[in-house]
């Protein structure tokens, strides 16, 4: 438990209870996630931050701070630094009071953050390839240009401002609750919350929640001094802070219980159960706290209890859906990738689809490369991390010699687009494209309808998520049983093409 918190010279809580945020922000709702709340056996409720008018909680922050300059001041207009959610907020603030705002944002940001900037009249300056780089320059163009800073987060009102979420929290739900799940950036949002928190309530649990590689509170509080990180990672592109503030440090030393880390898969499984309750895509550091939610209840064993996440933005860009689809599986433990080691043999791939069962194949991949074994890299849908390692022991005791790749970054990033190239066993090699139905038994019911003495060559097959499963079959048939071949391939009732000639194979495989 943290200290009991000490009276500084600002009282945050006359502060948030007076604080000016309303003429721009909503009170958010409170929401339970039904389907997580069952799979983790507790209630977790969401605060729907991302359903502000700028898909994020930083408007509060923003507007506060600025509600508190000088004519004088906004007439001289405002900068900040931002990754893209304060920028917005900054904006539509400027846009409000009639003052000009100059937002400097990284390179790295979304694009959808800073056409949205651009949208409510910021002026926006790309500088940097991460948020600090950002500041920097931002408090050069500050003394050039006479313009007045607006912090994102190590500043009172700032923090005042996010701590409004705090108090909504506690008006909005009265009975018990465990703990509050709080992203961590630069540690506006859970310095404010806290601040409110633990002063009201202070039997609450509030726990903040990071990435690995974006730690920098973390590793702060661990030294008993602010750290600075020498790089953060940019997936979570809005917590991507290499040094916490000041006063944000000192608050949340004080107040909070404790930080957890999570990795990118956790995020993405995280991104998809928000989704599946709400339909809402939350953005990466906007699912951290939802990420940090189910590791602790994990760690701790918990049920019954009742605990909130704050879901603190949604600014996604639409080509990232791609990548977080691809990893939320596997951040779930719910999809296993596996290096199978099967004999080349006749009836090996039927007694492989055998022993998978009833699990739905994800992922196929498979080039011949060696007369004796065939190495496949198969993607299938588990239970949990248990279901692996039943899966994998089985394998293993059948002879098909099997490796868990599902924590590998090298595997999942690279190895499965590679598996393949030439082989100078794929002689007389025939190349087809099939169509099959996207349902579960339908890849299996294709490998095992083919006869065993037709050599596969090459299989690669990925679900997408689409209506039909897309699989490309490379086959040796003895030229005798190339009427036996036609017939099957007539009587599957699946749509198929030969592409023995396509050029892409020509050149890269054939």
């Amino acid at each position: 438990m943290p200290a009991t918190p000490s009276r500084s010279k600002t009282d945050y809580l006359q502060k948030i209870l007076t604080a000016k945020v309303y003429d721009v922000a909503q009170e958010s709702p409170l929401e339970k996630a039904a389907a997580l709340s069952a799979r983790l056996n507790n209630t977790l409720l969401l605060k729907r931050e991302d359903m502000q008018s700028v898909f994020s909680f930083k408007l509060r922050g923003a507007y506060n701070k600025m509600a508190h300059l000088s004519r004088e001041q906004l007439d001289r207009g405002v900068i900040c630094a931002s990754a893209g959610n304060h920028a917005q907020g900054v904006a539509l603030a400027a846009k409000r009071m009639s003052a000009r705002a100059v937002i400097v944002m990284p390179v790295t940001t979304p694009q959808v953050k800073v056409a949205a900037v651009k949208a409510r009249g910021g002026e926006v300056v790309l500088r940097g390839d991460s948020f600090d780089e950002a500041y920097e320059h931002a408090k050069e163009l500050e003394k050039k240009q006479n313009l007045t800073f607006v912090h994102p987060f190590d500043d009172p009102d700032v923090i005042a401002g996010q701590g409004t979420i705090g108090m909504e929290i506690l008006r909005q739900h009265q009975g018990p609750i465990h703990a509050i799940f709080v992203a961590i950036g630069g540690g506006g949002l859970i310095s404010g919350i806290a601040a409110y928190v633990k002063r009201v309530r202070p039997e609450i649990k509030v726990i903040g929640v990071e990435p690995v590689d974006s730690d920098a509170m973390k590793r702060s509080i661990d030294a008993g001094k602010r750290v600075r990180l020498d790089k953060v990672g940019l997936f979570a592109d809005g917590v991507a802070v290499k040094m916490v503030g000041e006063e944000t440090f000192r608050l949340t030393r004080e107040l909070v219980d404790e930080i957890l880390l999570v990795d990118t898969d956790d995020i993405c499984a995280a991104i998809k159960d928000v989704f599946e309750d709400t339909r809402a895509i939350l953005e990466p550091a906007g699912a951290l706290a939802i990420a940090g939610a189910k590791a602790y209840v994990e760690r701790e064993k918990l049920r019954g209890e009742t605990m909130v996440a704050v879901a603190c933005g949604a600014n996604m860009n639409f080509d990232r859906l791609r990548f977080v689809a691809e990893r939320a599986e596997v951040g779930e433990k719910r999809e296993a990738i596996l290096a199978v080691t099967v004999p080349e043999e006749r009836g090996s791939f039927r007694r492989f689809c055998e022993l998978v069962g009833s699990r739905s194949v994800t992922e196929f991949n498979y080039r011949i490369a060696d007369s004796k074994q065939a190495h496949i890299f198969v993607g299938l849908s588990v239970h949990d991390r248990a279901d692996i390692t039943r899966l994998t022991k089985t394998l293993n005791r059948q002879n098909f010699k099997t490796l868990d790749l599902t924590d590998d970054e090298l595997a999942k990033l690279h190895v499965r687009h590679m598996v393949g190239g030439r082989s100078p066993l794929a002689h007389d090699e025939m190349l087809y494209r099939f169509e099959l139905p996207e349902r579960p038994g339908a890849l299996m019911k294709f490998l095992t309808s083919m006869r065993p003495d037709w050599n596969i060559s090459l299989f690669h097959y990925r679900n997408h998520g689409s209506d039909v499963g897309r699989v490309l079959v490379g086959m040796q048939v003895p030229g005798k049983e190339m009427a036996a071949f036609r017939k099957f391939l007539d009587s599957l009732g699946y749509p198929y093409w030969d592409e023995s000639q396509n050029p892409a194979y020509r050149m890269f495989l054939a």
